[in-house]
């Protein structure tokens, strides 16, 4: 299978975060796991991965969370930046 890039590999991360929100929060480690799990075939290892959800985060698309553990989220609008 063709190797994966980095922004397709950051887009399913996001759209595995965004599809779960208010349903399941993932810690960093199970996306690595599950992006391992399931791109494993196209390139896709634990380093880039982790570089992958930093970046995201980086980037603004995604946010870490402490609720009693850490956890990856997408940022959350506060009401009344609501237009």
């Amino acid at each position: 299978m063709a190797e994966m890039s980095k922004q397709e590999l950051a887009d399913a991360v996001v759209k595995m975060v965004t599809d779960a929100a208010g349903i399941k929060k993932f810690k960093s480690m199970d996306i690595v796991k599950q992006m391992v799990q399931q791109y494993g075939d196209s390139g896709v290892d634990k380093k880039m991965a982790k570089t992958v959800i930093k970046e995201a985060v980086n980037e603004g698309r995604l946010v870490y969370t402490y609720f009693g553990g850490s956890f990856v989220e997408v940022p959350h609008r506060e009401g009344s930046a609501n237009d």
